[in-house]
């Protein structure tokens, strides 16, 4: 009982943090990156927004170098910023548990 109790409590809180992300992903990357993750909207194109729905590219990108894309930002070879940093301290902070599981969403976006 206690072993079932504990398993839904896990699922639980799976689900809320898969919807935190989905909620952070919305709020901060989809004006780039898309609602879809197909990096097409008119900025996305602009800054070279790589298709996450890609298993390709998804396949290119490790878990560690997009965490700390999204803990440091991007910026162009000239210097230019491509993405701004998303952690505490910045205009809209993440956790590092946030980063992780937006990470893990990231993950889900391809076909």
């Amino acid at each position: 009982m206690i072993l079932l109790a504990a398993m839904f409590g896990l699922t639980a809180a799976l689900t809320a943090k898969g919807a935190e992300a989905k909620d952070n992903w919305d709020t901060l990357c989809a004006k780039c990156h898309g609602a879809d993750g197909k990096g097409d909207t008119k900025m996305g194109t602009r800054l070279g927004c790589k298709d996450f729905t890609d298993a390709t590219v998804q396949a290119g990108i490790k878990d560690d170098s997009a965490i700390k894309a999204i803990t440091d930002g991007l910026k162009s070879d000239d210097d230019k910023t491509l993405m701004k940093p998303f952690v505490t301290g910045a205009d809209t902070p993440l956790t590092a548990d946030e980063v992780k599981a937006l990470v893990a969403y990231v993950r889900t976006l391809k076909k």
